[in-house]
């Protein structure tokens, strides 16, 4: 059995290795027309070249990551949405609301740690209260009540990849994950680091047997699907190359993210 599961992983990655590095990065691939197919407008070549130009990410294993791009493509398109249409027929909004705040607020380690490493010390206060006030007042953080304060409303979530920039670290290289999606070397780093300090990978790690573990950790990880199927529409609906438009993002995103 472990044999044949070694066998399918080498020749997963065998496959996306050889895949060239056009022509792979989904529906509505680069056309050189410069109009986008089944006749839906869309951006032209020259945005095409604005993608690789703002992108600000390296990318010297492009061919590489245009293949797992498209292998994720097809998870996420037969697998991940239709996953997440169940999910939010099942719950109504406000269930599933109050889901993303549970496991928001348990986040909280992660973000006071790197706010502390930054020296940031102001902004762990605020992280710190605004922990306190939604486990209470928001009832274990079903709501977010912080909102309401205006010194505990919008603070601005850190992570280990930011710390590791604000360090002096650089992007490294752009890379595509399996499954996970888009990184870059540094922020790889940075998300083993964030999995570290997450409630969650502890609950996994010290009681991997528990028969109440995937009970606990399932609703996150439905969230997380949810959030990550909801951005990735938003980012390549139209596009005429997903890849691009998603590497652009990611790395304008994380930008944005580190100058707060």
């Amino acid at each position: 059995m472990r044999a044949r599961l070694l066998i399918s992983i080498v020749g997963i990655l065998a496959f996306t290795i050889l895949l060239p590095a056009k022509g792979i990065a989904g529906q509505g691939q680069p056309s050189h027309s410069g109009k986008a197919s089944a006749g839906k407008a869309g951006p032209g070549e020259d945005d095409l070249e604005e993608y690789s130009s703002t992108a600000d990410i390296a990318d010297p294993i492009q061919p590489v990551n245009r293949g797992i791009f498209w292998f994720n493509h097809q998870l996420y398109h037969y697998l991940a949405q239709p996953l997440t249409k169940v999910y939010q027929t099942i719950l109504p909004k406000q269930v599933r609301t109050g889901i993303f705040n549970v496991f928001d607020n348990l986040e909280y380690p992660d973000r006071v740690v790197n706010d502390l490493l930054q020296a940031r010390f102001g902004r762990a206060g605020q992280e710190t209260g605004k922990f306190v006030i939604n486990s209470t007042a928001g009832i274990g953080g079903i709501f977010r009540v912080s909102q309401r304060i205006p010194w505990t409303a919008d603070v601005p979530a850190e992570d280990t990849g930011l710390t590791l920039a604000r360090w002096g670290l650089g992007h490294g290289f752009y890379l595509v994950l399996p499954v996970l999606g888009p990184k870059s070397l540094r922020d790889t780093v940075g998300f083993a680091g964030d999995y570290a300090l997450s409630p969650t990978a502890w609950m996994i790690f010290w009681f991997p047997g528990a028969i109440w573990t995937p009970a606990v950790t399932s609703p996150d990880t439905a969230r997380n699907v949810e959030q990550k199927m909801t951005s990735y529409e938003m980012v390549t609906h139209n596009t005429l190359d997903r890849y691009l438009a998603m590497r652009t993002t990611y790395a304008q995103s994380r930008k944005l993210a580190g100058s707060r």
